[in-house]
């Protein structure tokens, strides 16, 4: 077959290859390395990309099917002429490497800072100078710490499949939790629902350990004296926790306490840093969309697994609701839930991961994934946090 091409500097699979699935026309290399193979399908999307996908990754390319924008001049007048034309477009695939992350590494770095001021609030330590921070540093080690763990989980598991992935980027926000918490980005193919399981379950996992570690060496920590100035303040804010059940069961399990009678007594900020690990890993195990949970669901049940992400954002909204009509809380609940059900809409309308090859998953990874679920479940409160006062 003679088909044209743009460039001299040719890498890729040839247009015969491609056969019988896609019939090439004409193959352009772009300015950013990427190769657009125009020409016609001769089978369905799914059973294309399937075919050609490990053609374009033996060469180093990540292939999708898409509708682009192709525009030449006119050989007569000079002027641009656009035309939509269907090709296979692949992009070279970069799995780790790349110089050094300095947006990873910036956003990082504010990250502790922000953890760090949010400790100072949890430990009543007044900041007068840059080294007061400091006194922050346990609370802002256990949540950066059960943070890192989980991306790294997912990294690990992206870079054993070959998945291209990012570092973590870490979210810093000056709240009295200090960050938003981390994601890493995607941006390879999955190339089966193994390779997508293991990379959903492995952050929570992963996470999870380092939670009941830092909450175990939290509830062996001494509690924190409130200060007598704090206690006496008619603007103080009063912030309360509701402990998750696996949260409880360690407390029993180790014969430790999580609440004190004493006002003036409250647990190590240690242990809230155990909470937002639980409460995160609570979250990103939401069976819905391209959150972990979805991942892992979309692996387990296949296509079915739309119809019960489309569930996730009634259940939340619906429990926001009730909380707000019947709970004897504080608004904060309720409107926590209510963003969530807002943000799982969303997600459940993007829809999740689909892998390259639609193959049934192991009854061992199946397993694996019940029980990932159930610990979640242990992580779940209907009423997180209260934040009353002020």
């Amino acid at each position: 077959m003679d088909v044209p091409h743009r460039s001299s500097d040719r890498a890729g699979p040839s247009p015969e290859a491609l056969l019988p699935a896609f019939r090439t026309t004409d193959i352009e290399r772009t300015d950013d390395g990427r190769l657009i193979y125009y020409g016609h399908p001769q089978t369905g999307v799914r059973q294309l990309e399937r075919q050609v996908w490990p053609l374009f990754r033996e060469q180093g390319y990540e292939v999708r099917f898409e509708t682009v924008q192709d525009s030449e001049p006119d050989p007569i007048t000079g002027v641009e002429v656009g035309e939509t034309r269907r090709a296979l477009v692949a992009k070279p695939r970069r799995v780790g490497g790349g110089g050094v992350p300095w947006t990873n590494v910036v956003m990082f770095l504010a990250t502790v800072l922000t953890t760090l001021y949010a400790g100072t609030i949890w430990y009543y330590q007044p900041i007068e100078g840059p080294l007061d921070l400091l006194a922050g540093w346990p609370f802002a080690a256990a949540v950066l710490g059960v943070l890192a763990v989980h991306e790294l989980g997912h990294y690990a598991l992206s870079r054993y499949h070959s998945v291209d992935a990012s570092l973590p980027y870490f979210i810093p926000v000056p709240t009295f939790i200090g960050t938003f918490g981390a994601m890493i980005s995607i941006r390879g193919r999955i190339p089966d629902r193994k390779a997508l399981f293991d990379i959903g379950v492995s952050g929570p996992l992963a996470g999870l350990i380092a939670a009941v570690t830092v909450a175990v060496i939290g509830l062996h920590l001494d509690p924190i004296q409130v200060p007598e100035h704090v206690l006496e303040s008619e603007s103080s804010v009063m912030i309360e926790l509701g402990y998750p059940p696996l949260l409880e069961f360690l407390a029993w399990a180790t014969g430790q306490q999580l609440t004190y009678e004493s006002p003036e007594l409250v647990a190590s900020p240690v242990i809230f840093g155990a909470w937002v690990g639980l409460f995160v890993t609570f979250l990103n195990l939401l069976p819905v969309g391209q959150l972990d949970g979805g991942h892992m669901v979309r692996s387990m049940i296949g296509e079915r697994a739309e119809t019960v992400g489309s569930l996730v954002p009634a259940a939340l909204l619906s429990l926001a609701a009730y909380l707000l009509t019947f709970g004897n809380v504080s608004q904060n609940a309720p409107v926590l839930w209510g963003f969530w059900g807002l943000v799982t809409m969303a997600l459940a309308y993007v829809g999740p991961v689909t892998p390259i090859f639609d193959e049934p998953l192991d009854r061992r990874r199946i397993a694996v994934g019940v029980l990932t679920l159930v610990l979640g479940v242990l992580c779940f409160t209907p009423v997180p946090i209260q934040i009353v006062g002020g």
